[in-house]
């Protein structure tokens, strides 16, 4: 039995380039479908970041409707808060209740400031302790705030 060393090496160079090409080709598939998912990532990318800026604009544009509107209440107020129009009556008496328990509010406080011979430092100490305070509504959410004005409570004012 004689081995024929030329053939098997023959063989050998054959396999050798058949395994080198479909690595190269293994590899070129690889690296195009590499790049396209990096395209592809890229992509997407953008679209994500157009899409955020996009609701960032429309927040700022919500913004300036918020605004609009209540620059928009403030002037019907002023100029028809004293007659206004059956739809928004309801609406204009409620700031003109507000604005009169604002009125008697700092009325009380100039009182209270005038006995008590307390300073204009003193109140502003108060009341930056007050806004510092965590509302007691934050941590009960199924009873009804303490800091809003109730239906009853406005009924009970007037």
């Amino acid at each position: 039995m004689s081995i024929d060393f030329e053939s098997l090496k023959d063989k050998a160079v054959v396999l050798a380039q058949s395994g080198v090409t479909k690595a190269k080709e293994l590899t070129e598939t690889g690296i195009a479908k590499a790049k396209e998912l990096a395209d592809t990532g890229a992509t997407r990318a953008k679209e994500l970041t157009e899409i955020g800026k996009l609701k960032v604009n429309n927040s700022a544009e919500q913004e300036a409707i918020r605004k609009a509107y209540s620059e928009l209440g403030k002037l019907y107020y002023a100029e028809r808060g004293s007659a206004p129009e059956a739809a928004y009556a309801d609406a204009c008496q409620r700031i003109t209740d507000a604005m009169a328990r604002i009125s008697y509010n700092n009325e009380r406080i100039a009182d209270i400031k005038a006995a008590g011979q307390l300073t204009d430092e003193e109140v502003e100490a108060v009341e930056t302790d007050a806004e510092d305070a965590p509302c007691c509504c934050e941590a009960k959410e199924d009873e009804p705030c303490c800091c809003e004005t109730s239906a009853e409570d406005e009924d009970k004012t007037e």
